[in-house]
């Protein structure tokens, strides 16, 4: 569910008109609604009540300070991948002891500033990072709280790209190996153990692939501490999936992800953490862009918008479905055509769809793609020396720009010539 219902016959984001918007920040541009934000969030928090929990947004789907701070009001931890996102998170009000560190290659600087800045716990993926983690707290006279990302060898069933609990997999310390791994953790004398860390990967859509690293994170922990080790929390990721296409597969709820999360772990006394983004910031965002041109072409119809792959990466890296509707909405029976809907871009891959039925739009007309908000305007470039294009959130009838699109002024200033041109 989100808040980006028709009135009218106009598209809006919770009380305020799209093309109100577009008037004033011009095409395209993100708009995030405050209230399915905080729907989502409470659904996990609501889903885990009966345990010990902290439910860490993942930054890397949307990092948007403003956004950071509406759920870190509520409560929310971070996940961070990057000492960007984790500066981020502490703009945003949200304090150290909230914030995990994930990630395969955290730099040394990266591990110190986080150590000085403060850290719930550091998810570590192999040897020689819980080396490194240790020599620097050990210098800076701390113990670093360390969970060990294991990787279960568990095939989520999701896109090549964004799956990480394979064996072949870059992420984690094979499962296989961890109880060698934990006890040189537990010789180290910058480290502190405290817990065990596991994500399959993003957008699944059954819970089986969980269920199934669940019993292996619970079996290690049972071994752990046969070994000695006080494990008190276990990490298990985020992933949850979204529907993209509005069909009725739609993947599981919350409510069925938090029962399974009991029924599988909720023995053990451990408190759970988890890292959703997709969930939490998928739907509570549109793409909204324009119609420049429409096109005919030789066997298929093309509308040209003004967002590009740029902007939404989603299409052309995963061949990732958005519902894209007009923000005028169309009377039953109005007639449709099939369109390929492209951006300007110099690159065929520059493709949103092929061949998507869609009512005849004319130039200057507004779309929306739907569930636009993760890995949006996170992944947004400037390619083609395009401009990163506004954020904006809305809450109610108020809205606010939240990153304004830079002047092509302030990009060439950040271009210098050397001393020899």
């Amino acid at each position: 569910m989100d808040h980006f219902l028709y009135q009218g016959g106009i598209l809006h984001a919770e009380g305020v008109a799209i093309p109100e918007i577009a008037a004033q920040v011009g095409t395209p541009f993100y708009v995030y609604s405050t209230a399915t934000l905080t729907r989502h969030y409470r659904l996990f928090t609501e889903a885990l009540s009966p345990l010990p929990h902290l439910v860490c947004f993942a930054i890397k789907s949307l990092s948007n300070v403003a956004v950071l701070k509406t759920l870190g009001d509520l409560g929310a931890g971070m996940d961070v991948v990057s000492i960007g996102e984790y500066l981020r998170a502490r703009a945003a009000g949200v304090p150290g002891e909230r914030i995990v560190f994930s990630g395969v290659g955290k730099t040394r600087a990266e591990i110190r500033a986080a150590l000085e800045g403060g850290i719930r716990q550091f998810n570590v993926e192999s040897e020689p990072e819980l080396r490194a983690i240790s020599d620097i707290a050990t210098a800076l006279g701390v113990q670093a709280p360390i969970a060990l990302r294991v990787n279960p060898d568990v095939d989520a069933k999701t896109h090549a790209k964004i799956a990480t609990g394979k064996s072949e997999n870059k992420f984690g310390i094979p499962i296989a190996k961890a109880r060698a791994v934990y006890a040189e953790a537990a010789a180290l004398p910058g480290l502190r153990v405290v817990g065990v860390d596991v994500h399959i990967g993003s957008q699944l859509t059954d819970l089986a692939p969980f269920e199934a690293a669940f019993l292996k994170v619970r079996e290690l922990t049972l071994q752990l501490r046969e070994d000695g080790h006080q494990i008190t929390r276990l990490d298990l990721g985020g992933g949850l999936g979204i529907p993209y296409t509005g069909s009725n597969d739609a993947p599981p709820l919350p409510v069925e992800y938090g029962a399974m999360i009991q029924r599988t772990l909720g023995d053990l006394g451990c408190e759970i953490e988890i890292e959703p983004g997709r969930l939490i910031s998928g739907n509570s965002g549109l793409l909204v862009a324009q119609v420049v041109y429409v096109k005919s072409g030789e066997g298929r119809d093309f509308l040209i918008l003004d967002a590009a792959m740029n902007d939404l990466a989603r299409p052309s890296m995963y061949d990732a479905h958005h519902d894209i509707v007009p923000v005028v909405e169309s009377a039953p029976g109005d007639p449709t055509q099939p369109f390929d809907v492209v951006g300007p871009v110099c690159e065929t891959g520059d493709t949103f769809a092929r061949g998507r039925e869609m009512p005849l739009l004319a130039e200057g007309d507004l779309v929306a793609f739907r569930s636009a908000g993760a890995y949006g305007a996170v992944m947004a470039s400037e390619y083609n020396s395009r401009p990163l294009i506004p954020e904006v959130l809305v809450n109610g009838d108020h809205f606010a720009v939240i990153r304004e699109r830079p002047t092509f002024d302030e990009i060439l200033a950040r271009d210098k010539l050397p001393f020899w041109l």
